[in-house]
């Protein structure tokens, strides 16, 4: 019994990490660093805990040259959601970003079937539609936050693109090799979009050490590990699962901030309602999915 629930519990474990990532980025935004800044260090020093670890374990990292640049797309698009992220962060707040990045079940739930070539689930498009009504609700009573909302979403739909297809690579590929090509492919995209933009200058590598230190602690404890675990897990657990319990980040994330920032993090009535209408709708898709597989399993 324990060591089928034993996924689950590591994925909440990593989840709940997860959910001190958006409180980390706000501190690090706090000492001047900008999104594109975070993401470039957050994935170099990650890159460098990866490797050191493969060294320790003796892990091979050779792969078809085909695998090795489907990795290194599915890295461009972290890279991407992480700035989106942050960005969102550094826009609006954390409250507002995690709002936003709970529309990914309703991604996932559109993307996983067109990959996984299985049919569309009727309840979870309806479940998405309600999503999108309280998003909608939300952009009416807030739209100081409009452009935070809009980064927000952008993070949940790379979220759930590199979610799917990790969950497709990791069938064959382990997932600490997965990593340290992914976020090296990342930091290489990203490093020539920052080359091309000419932002390579010498105020980018001018970091506080009390940012770096920040830095240090979101890539090596709230990056590498929970990272290598979440790819890891999806040879045991779906990609919409995965997604569903993420949102749980939400939950986490905001009661920190709230505590932390309470004039930072104050929303209107509107807003907490068009949460809790996200969340319920969320978490009532979660139990609905588990009482018609029960069903299911009775009916063989």
């Amino acid at each position: 019994m324990f060591s089928k629930s034993r996924p689950l519990l590591l994925l909440h474990f990593i989840v709940l990490i997860w959910g001190f990532s958006p409180i980390l980025g706000k501190l690090i935004n706090l000492q001047g660093i900008i999104a594109y800044q975070l993401v470039w260090f957050r994935m170099v020093i990650t890159v460098a805990t990866v490797a050191i670890y493969l060294l320790i374990v003796k892990q091979s990292i050779r792969l078809p040259f085909n695998d090795v640049l489907k990795l290194c797309g599915v890295g461009a698009i972290i890279a991407f959601h992480w700035f989106c992220f942050y960005n969102a962060i550094n826009v609006s707040n954390v409250s507002v970003t995690l709002v936003a990045f709970a529309t990914g079940t309703l991604f996932t739930s559109i993307i996983e079937p067109v990959f996984y070539k299985r049919r569309f689930i009727r309840y979870e498009i309806a479940f998405g539609m309600v999503i999108i009504g309280a998003i909608a609700m939300i952009f009416k009573v807030e739209t100081q936050y409009t452009l935070g909302i809009i980064f927000g979403m952008l993070a949940a739909f790379t979220s759930s693109l590199f979610t799917v297809f990790n969950g497709l690579l990791v069938r064959r590929i382990p997932s600490s090799v997965i990593a340290m090509y992914e976020l090296s492919g990342g930091v290489i995209a990203l490093t020539i979009y920052l080359l091309l933009a000419g932002e390579f200058r010498a105020q980018f590598f001018e970091l506080s050490a009390e940012g770096l230190g920040w830095l240090a602690v979101l890539s090596v404890l709230g990056t590498a590990f929970p990272f290598i675990a979440s790819v890891n897990l999806m040879k045991k657990i779906s990609p919409y699962t995965v997604t569903l319990t993420v949102n749980l980040e939400t939950v986490y994330g905001i009661i920190i901030a709230v505590l932390l920032w309470k004039q930072d993090e104050a929303m209107t009535p509107g807003f907490y309602l068009g949460t809790l209408i996200i969340l319920a709708t969320i978490f009532g898709n979660g139990l609905l999915k588990g009482y018609l597989k029960k069903q299911m399993e009775k009916a063989r």
